[in-house]
């Protein structure tokens, strides 16, 4: 990955006892040209380096959320 990575939130990942989630703002992830991204790292031991990792388009969070949302409604206990 080439670009810029600019912290812009983390916090505690619930259920960890030093997990991590860390939300980002990428810049030409994919090279030259390429744009901003929003990254979301999850981090399960905490530490710099997620365990697994999201790069989403800004025109789709939107989109994202909802299906977040829904996901959140029908699935949580």
């Amino acid at each position: 990955m080439s670009g810029k990575v600019t912290i812009v939130e983390s916090f505690d990942l619930k259920g960890t006892r030093k997990g991590t989630i860390t939300v980002s703002n990428l810049e030409d992830p994919y090279g030259e040209g390429s744009g901003s991204f929003a990254s979301v790292g999850v981090s399960l031991a905490g530490g710099d380096e997620p365990d697994w990792k999201v790069h989403i388009p800004y025109s789709q969070i939107d989109d994202i959320c909802a299906a977040l949302k829904k996901a959140k409604e029908k699935f949580e206990g």
